[in-house]
């Protein structure tokens, strides 16, 4: 039987690093974002969801990189005419299914859509059925890993994960990288390797 205090506790972990960084940006129009390496025996799991409208032809994407940024596994696949947060949740929950099929246990999962990491973190209901049942999926999984952590990043921290979610477009059927990641995001790989920032000017109202 799944344990609710293992979700909790993943939770709460979760939402620690995130608060500070807000509260230290709060007043600052541009910040430097990212992609983040994981720790020494982690796995970091970038996902994304594509949508061609509010609900249209939907496709996801993403990555698992280890502690030294190198490229372990990328999948992509379109899931047919849906909603953007049934694709950013179907994206995670693919994620999550590798991970268990791969037996990763201490992972890091990290997505650009605030809206959808949100619905996992704080326990927000969802209208539509078929993201209903994608959450139910996620909240199986997670507390079968040993350790996750969720966070929200830029989509500027996020791009491989955006381009392979890209790319599902175009697939006929699901495709997943071992090892060797596509050329599409070789480029991609190298700058967040190597640390690189990209600006990203926010907008508060006063």
């Amino acid at each position: 039987m799944l344990s609710f205090t293992n979700i909790s506790r993943c939770q709460t972990r979760i939402l620690e690093r995130p608060a500070r960084g807000f509260i230290r940006n709060l007043h600052r129009g541009d910040i430097p974002v990212s992609w983040k390496r994981p720790q020494i025996g982690w796995t970091k799991l970038n996902f994304d969801g594509s949508c061609k409208g509010a609900a249209g032809e939907a496709s996801i994407g993403g990555l698992f990189r280890n502690h030294k940024a190198e490229f372990l596994l990328g999948y992509a696949e379109s899931i047919g005419t849906t909603t953007s947060t049934v694709a950013e949740l179907a994206a995670l929950r693919r994620g999550l299914e590798l991970v268990l099929e791969n037996g990763w246990s201490n992972v890091w999962l990290e997505g650009d859509s605030k809206s959808s990491v949100d619905i996992i973190l704080k326990r927000q209901r969802v209208r539509s059925k078929e993201a209903q049942r994608q959450v139910s999926r996620i909240n199986l999984i997670m507390p079968e890993l040993e350790n996750c952590v969720l966070t929200h990043v830029f989509r500027e921290g996020n791009r491989a994960a955006d381009k392979l979610a890209s790319i599902g477009h175009q697939m006929q059927k699901p495709k997943i990288w071992r090892h060797i990641p596509p050329d599409d995001i070789l480029w991609i790989l190298q700058e967040d390797a190597k640390g690189s920032d990209l600006i990203v000017t926010l907008t508060y109202d006063h």
